[in-house]
């Protein structure tokens, strides 16, 4: 089965990857620049080429300094389920500083807890937990 691992290109991956970590909780896994992958010894030298961060629990993303204009995550929503509400609002509240809150985070008639925001760097998401703790 296959594993998905979304790539952001962004304005500024560093300050983005260190955003989502902060709010999610997670560590850098690795960083390559121009420079160290490929010698560029000019303006990209310190452009990030690759980034690997882990965030909330073991999930992964993919990052790089984009070397082109491009819309901010307008085409896409990232998802992600906790295990129990508390920890699912205090991520969405990390993330929807200063960004956009499209649907606050509650309990929806079907059941689960969802919310919906655009963070500061144009990337939407969708937090969810179930109306249970599935934690034993």
């Amino acid at each position: 089965m296959g594993v998905l691992k979304p790539f952001i290109y962004s304005e500024d991956a560093r300050s983005q990857a260190d955003f989502y970590i902060r709010s999610l909780g997670g560590n850098l896994e690795s960083v390559i620049t121009h420079g160290e992958s490929m010698g560029v010894q000019n303006d990209l030298q310190d452009k990030v080429i690759h980034m690997c961060l882990s965030v909330a629990g073991g999930n992964y993303i993919f990052m790089s300094d984009s070397m082109e204009s491009n819309l901010q995550g307008n085409n896409m929503s990232l998802n992600i389920d906790y295990p129990s509400s508390e920890e699912a609002r205090e991520a969405f509240s990390k993330l929807a500083d200063g960004g956009h809150v499209i649907y606050p985070f509650e309990q929806q008639p079907f059941g689960l807890y969802l919310g919906e925001l655009t963070d500061r760097f144009g990337v939407r998401w969708m937090i969810t937990a179930p109306s249970v703790s599935t934690r034993s």
